[in-house]
């Protein structure tokens, strides 16, 4: 009988160590993970169409893509292989862009970051690890080292800036070779 006792004791004691005071504020596990470091909403596979007054600028697809809240602005961090097509607003041909990732920022603007290259209507190519398109002015800016080819041309150097069918560009600190004819 005794141990009939200890036992019920024990199974009792179990039941309520878990229980907290209801008065007390228990602590939150420390995750170490700040809330503004979360997303405010995740999509796969996604495609962003940026138009202006009804027409098409860009086209963006990525695998994946997480919008953040800074304060009253907000980011779409995309990942997972990026694409953007950049349409000519003349009608020319669109230049194509690919990074391993990107941001797209609230005003339209697009970062692109990682083994990024551009490719014109013309076959201009541009290879760097980091490039701005400014939605205000569509122009394509860098400040990292940049490799322009043509057919005839190769041209490397620091600081670029182009519009974005890539017909006019500058490379600040450039060097180069050119097959002469």
């Amino acid at each position: 009988m005794p141990h009939l006792k200890t036992i019920i004791l024990l199974a009792i004691l179990s039941c309520t160590a878990g229980c907290g005071a209801p008065g007390k504020e228990r602590p939150a596990p420390a995750s170490g993970v700040s809330v503004r470091q979360l997303p405010a909403q995740e999509s796969w596979d996604i495609l962003v169409a940026i138009s202006d007054s009804g027409r098409q600028e860009a086209l963006i697809k990525a695998g994946h893509a997480a919008e953040y809240h800074l304060g009253a602005k907000k980011e779409l961090v995309i990942d997972g292989g990026v694409a953007v097509t950049l349409y000519d607003r003349n009608g020319g041909p669109p230049t194509f862009m690919t990074a391993g990732r990107g941001i797209l920022h609230d005003n339209q603007d697009i970062e692109a970051f990682d083994k990024v290259l551009i490719r014109s209507g013309d076959g201009t190519t541009v290879n760097t690890e980091h490039i701005v398109r400014t939605s205000s002015d569509q122009m394509l800016r860098s400040e990292k080292f940049v490799t322009v080819t043509k057919p005839s041309q190769t041209i490397r150097g620091y600081g670029f800036e182009s519009d974005e069918s890539m017909k006019r560009y500058k490379i600040f600190k450039a060097s180069g070779e050119a097959v002469s004819k």
